[in-house]
């Protein structure tokens, strides 16, 4: 388990592993904290550092008593895998435009279309 590094000023949790620095950037709005970003260094990648940068993230605003919103689109899946956030946004919905986002339809005009 990595050590997290909340700095509330920059709105940013951070941890570095053998040299490489992970994040997870946020911003607040009211009592929402807004999950915009997570970057894990591609050395590092697939060790489940992104999902204990989200755990700290999610700790701090339930401590906070925030809502969240998860805008990147590994904040989405995330949430999506945890039951206990089931009731905090409309997951499916969100994962649905962050996968929209990243894979877009590209369907020719004649998928789909008449005989």
């Amino acid at each position: 388990m990595a050590t997290i590094s909340h700095d509330p000023n920059a709105r940013r949790f951070t941890t570095q592993v053998d040299g490489h620095q992970a994040q997870l950037d946020y911003t607040l709005t009211g009592s929402t904290m807004n999950i915009t970003h997570t970057l894990v260094a591609p050395a590092i990648e697939g060790r489940g550092i992104a999902a204990e940068l989200m755990a700290a993230a999610l700790a701090a605003a339930q401590n906070a008593g925030w809502r969240v919103n998860p805008y990147c689109s590994y904040a989405v899946a995330y949430m999506a895998r945890q039951p206990q956030n089931a009731g905090k946004r409309d997951v499916d919905d969100l994962l649905d435009e962050a996968l929209d986002e990243s894979f877009p339809a590209s369907d020719s005009p004649s998928v789909g279309g008449s005989s």
